[in-house]
């Protein structure tokens, strides 16, 4: 066991005149061998080597990350078919069994399997093409989030069909500060869009055809004329009605852009009446402007009752459940609204961009 070093000598010599890790100071005597033997003779580890131990740590550090960045890609796939899965089952929100667009109002959206399967194709897009940032509502709407049960519909009074944004603060009237500049610029056009209405009125008998522009609503007595209709513009009937059409140019929150976005003239004659509905969306606001208001006249949103005002404007929110009647007599004449679909003053800008890719005219 015991050999020559480089500096020579014996084996003896070196374990009497050494002083370090075999023994201490001083002189070693004979008795002492055994266990100084016993002690030489214990494995040496050598020093793990610096390069080996480098890559050694630069393995795992990519194994770790490679790990993780395939983590972040599942849980990305699954948020997407989720997403998809959610979309073709409801639309947005709603599904088939969605309530039907408001009579006598300016025409909703329909819906039904094809609008369902665009909707859910342009969600993916838009998720594929742009960041989330700024729109947690329309994310969780998209994703199936808690629906109207769990907040201010909880008495079934409110149900949009298609789209619900939840944490949008809600009330079946809108204050009229929420968006006093359509406001204010609707109720001051009132005189010319009222002579709009006269140009392009007829006397609503239904013994003659429909005049040209004019259709019919789902209800019997009930009758529109579209500046607007699923945010398309109708060039004949907007060349017909200068005025109106000019102060919806002036709009800040008109609806044009999007499917939920329509404006025209809605009558009601004497004797008709809505039955409840709710409105396909919650990101929207109708404000009506009272152009030819007869007595009998009624609006109950929500369960609170309201009336129109000859040159003022309400702001409903018609994904609540509403009814319109007009009860006056057959000599009264019709109700007569100008109503333009209108942004909710509480859906932001990056929520308005992101439902105005989805719910394009052309969905």
């Amino acid at each position: 066991m015991w050999k020559e070093d480089s500096l020579g000598g014996c084996p003896g010599t070196a374990m009497e005149g050494t002083g370090g890790e075999l023994g201490g100071q001083g002189n070693r005597g004979l008795g002492e061998a055994p266990g100084l033997l016993a002690k030489a003779s214990l494995p040496m580890a050598p020093p793990w080597p610096l390069p080996l131990a480098s890559s050694a740590l630069t393995l795992l550090l990519g194994a770790l990350t490679s790990l993780f960045l395939w983590y972040c890609y599942r849980l990305g796939s699954q948020e997407m078919q989720a997403l998809g899965a959610r979309s073709r089952a409801g639309g947005v929100r709603g599904g088939p069994g969605a309530s039907r667009p408001s009579p006598g109002s300016t025409g909703d959206p329909g819906e039904g399997a094809r609008m369902e399967g665009l909707v859910s194709r342009r969600l993916r897009a838009y998720a594929r093409r742009y960041s989330w940032a700024g729109m947690g509502r329309v994310r969780r709407a998209a994703q199936g989030g808690p629906g109207p049960e769990g907040g201010p519909g909880g008495l079934g009074i409110q149900r949009p069909g298609l789209l619900f944004l939840p944490d949008l603060p809600s009330v079946p009237f809108v204050p009229r500060d929420s968006q006093r500049h359509d406001v204010e610029l609707l109720e001051s056009s009132f005189p010319a869009i009222l002579r709009d209405f006269g140009a392009v009125s007829w006397d609503f008998s239904g013994a003659t055809p429909l005049p040209r522009g004019w259709s019919p609503s789902l209800a019997p007595g009930c009758y529109q004329l579209l500046l607007y209709q699923a945010g398309r513009c109708q060039p004949s009937n907007c060349r017909r009605c200068p005025g109106a059409y000019r102060a919806l140019r002036g709009l800040r929150s008109f609806m044009s852009g999007n499917t939920f976005g329509n404006a025209g003239f809605s009558v009601l004659l004497p004797g008709a009446q809505l039955e409840g509905r709710c409105g396909p969306t919650n990101a929207r606001v109708r404000c009506h402007l009272g152009l030819k208001i007869p007595p009998g006249c009624e609006l109950v949103v929500g369960g609170e009752p309201q009336c129109w005002a000859e040159g003022h404007c309400l702001l409903v929110d018609d994904s609540f459940l509403h009814t319109v009647a007009h009860n006056g007599a057959p000599g009264d004449g019709p109700r007569v609204v100008f109503i333009v679909d209108l942004w909710h003053p509480n859906v932001a800008g990056a929520e308005r961009q992101a439902l105005d890719f989805v719910f394009a005219p052309d969905l």
